[in-house]
């Protein structure tokens, strides 16, 4: 089985369109992008196509999309993740709406795949909060590894038009094909991913992941498109995607 996940409600891309190919929408809270308007809107429209939706909290710097790293402390990002998953709670509720699970977004993502007691922290208070919510994390990384540790239900996922270096981590955007826009590569990517549980590295490397849920970015460039053609070829390849009514098993 697999799922597929966008990030979405940062006010880039097609969103209602994307709400027509995934399963999972990770809906931006305010931190990095979002606000009540684009919130409502990726709501509703979750809702309409029986999408599972999510919090993507990150890091509380609009100007940089949430993808600068910064050096703030435990206490302030803990914070910033908790006020950003509560608006969104607020209202999905008015929307008739369920928040099952949480992201971390960009930068504070990176750092946190990186180091597990940045990860455990921001999990812990996350879970003290909102005791009901999963985590989406990249598979394999010190989120995950935090997640399993404090016994939290979490989904792995990999990103199918993002380069990886070789231990599995993202490559920086900085670096040259750190995104990946060619459709047919991408397509390939998850093809593997699906049928091997591997992933080749930006340096040509191969690793192996469990990532059952694959990431399809939302302001990559023919996003929906790309997304379409993933879609249809994990279907094609005999790999079921996931109803969007349907639960992806956790761990």
């Amino acid at each position: 089985m697999i799922d597929l996940n966008a990030d979405l409600g940062e006010g880039v891309g097609d969103d209602l369109a994307m709400l027509q190919i995934v399963t999972r929408a990770s809906i931006a809270c305010g931190g990095h992008a979002g606000d009540e308007t684009t919130m409502r809107t990726a709501l509703r429209g979750a809702l309409a196509h029986h999408v599972t939706i999510g919090a993507h909290p990150g890091f509380a710097d609009r100007e940089h999309f949430g993808r600068r790293r910064l050096d703030l402390p435990l206490a302030t990002i803990c914070g910033q993740v908790i006020d950003q998953i509560t608006t969104l709670k607020a209202i999905a509720v008015e929307e008739g709406a369920r928040v099952e699970y949480f992201k971390l977004h960009g930068a504070l993502a990176n750092m946190a795949s990186e180091d597990s007691n940045l990860a455990s922290t921001i999990f812990s208070a996350i879970n003290t909060e909102f005791p009901e919510l999963a985590v989406l994390a990249l598979a394999q990384s010190a989120q995950t590894e935090a997640a399993s540790g404090l016994e939290l239900d979490f989904i792995s996922e990999a990103y199918a038009d993002r380069a990886y270096t070789a231990d599995g981590l993202l490559a920086s955007r900085s670096l040259p094909g750190s995104v990946i826009e060619d459709e047919q590569t991408v397509v390939e990517r998850c093809l593997r991913l699906a049928k091997k549980g591997e992933i080749i590295a930006i340096d040509g490397s191969v690793f192996r992941s469990d990532a059952r849920s694959i990431c399809l970015h939302g302001d990559t460039p023919g996003a929906v498109g790309l997304a379409r053609s993933v879609r249809e070829a994990l279907q094609g390849a005999g790999f079921m995607v996931l109803p969007s009514n349907a639960r992806l098993p956790l761990r």
